[in-house]
C-alpha cells in the first residue's frame, strides 16, 4: 500500500498537465479563429463601405481610412499617379494633420519609396523604411516612420494609384496577412474607384449636355452673340472647376485672335487682348482646330506676349469652337496652380461642347443672314419703288410746273411756281440718295479701326524686333468715327516707331478703348525713357492732333522704367 500511495501522485499530475497545454492551445488557437473572423468581418465592412460610395474623392477618403484600421496602421496615404505615368497627381493622407501638412510642405510626388511602388507595382513590405535602397529621407516637420507597407490599386488592368500605410502600432511589423487583406481592399477599391468614375463622366455628361441645350436655346431666342459667348465661357468655367475663362474669336484679313470675353481671375488683363495666331497657345489650338493642354500656363511660352496675366493660375486647355476649317474661336480654361491637369476625357468632353455650341452659333448666323437678305430684299422693293414711281411722279409735276409758269403773267406768282419746282428737284435728289443708302452695302472687310490697328502693330513687329502685345476694349469700330480713326492709327505708327527708334525696348503693349464718349489709347514700353535732348516734333504732331479734336496727350516714365503715352479725344454726340 506504501509504494502504491507513493507512486500515485505523479500518475494524477502528469495528464493533468498535458490537459492544460492542449486547453491552453485551444484558446489561442479559438482566439486567432475570433481574431480571423472579426478581421474577416471588418474586411467585409470596408468593402462594403468603399463601394457604396459613388463620389470619387470621398471614394478615396474611405479607401484610406479602411486600409489604415484593417491593419493597424497609424499613417495611411493614397496616391493617385498621374496622365505621365511616373508622378503622383494627388494624395490622400490619413493620421497627419492638416497643421503638420501645412508645415511638412508639399505633398510628395513620387520619389524614394514610394516612386519604388509606380515602378514596380507589386506589394512591398519593409521593416525600417530607411534601410531600402530607394529611401533618401523625409522632409523637415516630417513624422517618423519606420515600417512599411504598399499596395497598388489597379482599375481595369491600369495603375490607378498606390495604398501607402506605415507605423503599425505597438511596435509591431506588418506580416503576410496584413498584405493579403490590403490587397483584397485593393482589388475592392479598384472596382469602387472604376464605379465612382464612371458615375463623375455620366454627370458631367449630363452637365454638358444641360449647358449645350441652354446655347443652343438661347441662340435660337435671337440673343446677341455676346451673351452666347458668356454662356459657353461660364458653363465651361462651373463644369471643369476652372478659375479662369477666355473666349477668343478671329479677326478679319489680320491672322489674329482677339479675346471677346473674359471671365474670373485676373479677367481684366486678358480683354481685348489681341492673339497671334501661329505664336500662342490659343492660336494653336485655333490653327490645328484641335484642343492644346498646358500642364502650367503660367511658365508655358506659347503663351502670347504681354504683361504677367496668369499669376496662380496652373494647368491650361485650349478647345476649338468648332472643327475643321469651320472653327469659330477658341475657349481658354485655366485652373488654380496646384490642380490636376485636365484630362483625356475632361478635354474630349469639353471637345464635344464646343463643337456643339458651334454648330448653335452657325445655325442662329444662318438664320440673322436669312433675315438680312429679307431686309435687304426690302430695302431693294422700296428704293425700286422710290425709283419708279415717286421720283418719275415728281418729276413730272416739276416739268408740270416749270411748263405752266410761262403762261403765269404774275410775276410773284409765277417765282413761287419756279421755287416749287426748285424744291422738288432737291426732294428729288434727296430721294436719290436715300436710293443710294438703302442700296449700298458694308464697307470692304478689314477697314474697321480694330484691324487697322492689328495692321500697324504687325508692321512694327520687324523694326521693334518684337510683336508688342495689343488689348482693345469697347466698340472700337462701332463708335469711334473714321476721321477720329485716322488719327488713333498715325499717332499709334508715330507712338511705335519712336519705340524702335529711341527706346531700346524689349516689350511694348497697346491698350485702345472707347466708351463713356471717348477713346483712349495708351502705348507702354519697358525701354530707356525719353531724353531730355531729344527731338519733340514727333510728339508735338501726336499731341496737336489731339488738341484739335478737344483731348491731350500725356507722357510719363514710370518708376519702374519705360514710357508711357496717353492720347485722348472725346467722341462726337450721335
Amino acid at each position: 500500500m506504501g509504494r502504491s500511495d507513493e507512486f500515485r501522485g505523479p500518475r494524477v499530475r502528469l495528464p493533468q498537465l498535458k490537459l492544460d497545454e492542449l486547453l491552453e492551445e485551444l484558446q489561442a488557437r479559438l482566439d486567432a479563429a475570433r481574431g480571423t473572423r472579426d478581421r474577416v468581418h471588418r474586411l467585409l465592412e470596408a468593402v462594403l463601405s468603399v463601394g457604396r460610395e459613388l463620389d470619387l474623392e470621398q471614394a478615396l477618403r474611405s479607401i484610406v481610412e479602411a486600409a489604415a484600421v484593417l491593419v493597424d496602421a497609424e499613417y495611411a496615404a493614397l496616391g493617385v499617379i498621374g496622365p505621365d505615368g511616373r508622378k503622383l497627381s494627388a494624395f490622400h493622407t490619413v493620421g497627419v494633420s492638416e497643421e503638420q501638412i501645412a508645415r511638412i510642405g508639399p505633398f510628395p510626388e513620387g520619389h524614394g519609396i514610394l516612386g519604388e511602388l509606380i515602378s514596380h507595382p507589386e506589394p512591398l513590405r519593409l521593416a525600417k523604411i530607411s534601410e531600402h535602397p530607394s529611401s533618401y529621407g523625409f522632409p523637415p516637420n516630417h513624422p517618423p516612420m519606420n515600417t512599411f507597407l504598399g499596395v497598388p490599386i489597379r482599375v481595369r488592368d491600369q495603375i490607378f494609384g498606390n495604398l501607402y500605410l506605415t507605423e503599425k502600432r505597438d511596435g509591431a511589423q506588418f506580416d503576410e496577412e496584413d498584405v493579403s487583406v490590403t490587397s483584397t481592399l485593393a482589388v475592392a477599391a479598384g472596382v469602387a474607384i472604376d464605379n465612382a468614375r464612371l458615375y463623375e463622366e455620366s454627370r458631367l455628361r449630363e452637365r454638358w449636355l444641360r449647358a449645350s441645350a441652354e446655347i443652343t436655346h438661347s441662340l435660337m431666342s435671337g440673343s446677341e452673340r455676346a451673351q452666347v459667348l458668356g454662356l459657353i465661357a461660364e458653363g465651361a468655367r462651373e463644369i471643369t472647376s476652372a478659375a479662369l475663362a477666355v473666349v477668343a474669336v478671329p479677326m478679319e484679313d489680320t491672322g489674329s485672335l482677339t479675346v471677346e470675353l473674359a471671365i474670373g481671375r485676373n479677367a481684366q488683363a486678358h480683354r481685348g487682348l489681341v492673339v497671334p495666331v501661329d505664336e500662342s497657345l490659343i492660336g494653336r489650338a485655333f490653327a490645328t482646330a484641335a484642343p492644346v493642354t498646358s500642364t502650367d500656363v503660367s511658365l508655358d511660352r506659347r503663351v502670347a506676349a504681354g504683361p504677367p496675366r496668369f499669376s496662380g493660375l496652373g494647368p491650361a486647355v485650349a478647345a476649338p469652337i468648332g472643327t475643321g476649317d469651320g472653327v469659330r474661336g477658341v475657349v481658354l480654361l485655366v485652373r488654380e496652380a496646384g490642380r490636376m491637369v485636365f484630362s483625356e476625357k475632361e478635354t474630349e468632353l469639353l471637345q464635344g461642347f464646343a463643337a456643339q455650341a458651334a454648330i448653335a452659333m452657325e445655325l442662329a448666323e444662318h438664320r440673322k443672314d436669312a433675315e438680312e437678305i429679307a431686309v435687304l430684299q426690302d430695302r431693294d422693293r422700296i428704293a425700286r419703288d422710290l425709283h419708279d414711281l415717286a421720283i418719275q411722279r415728281l418729276f413730272a409735276t416739276g416739268m408740270t410746273l416749270q411748263s405752266a409758269g410761262r403762261f403765269i403773267e404774275h410775276g410773284e406768282a409765277s417765282e413761287r411756281v419756279l421755287r416749287a419746282v426748285d424744291d422738288l428737284d432737291e426732294t428729288i435728289k434727296i430721294i436719290r440718295s436715300t436710293i443710294f443708302g438703302l442700296r449700298s452695302r458694308e464697307g470692304a472687310a478689314g477697314s474697321g479701326l480694330r484691324a487697322r490697328v492689328v495692321r500697324v502693330v504687325g508692321e512694327a513687329a520687324p523694326v521693334l524686333g518684337f510683336a508688342p502685345s495689343v488689348r482693345m476694349e469697347g466698340l472700337v469700330d462701332t463708335d469711334v468715327p473714321k476721321d477720329v480713326a485716322d488719327h488713333v492709327v498715325a499717332v499709334l505708327s508715330e507712338a511705335l516707331t519712336n519705340i524702335a527708334r529711341h527706346a531700346h525696348a524689349g516689350r511694348a503693349d497697346v491698350v485702345l478703348t472707347a466708351g463713356g464718349r471717348e477713346v483712349r489709347l495708351t502705348v507702354t514700353d519697358n525701354g530707356v525713357g525719353v531724353p531730355p535732348e531729344g527731338r519733340r516734333s514727333g510728339l508735338r504732331n501726336m499731341a496737336e492732333r489731339a488738341q484739335q479734336l478737344g483731348g491731350g496727350m500725356e507722357l510719363s516714365s514710370p518708376p519702374e522704367g519705360g514710357t508711357t503715352l496717353v492720347w485722348r479725344v472725346r467722341l462726337p454726340e450721335n
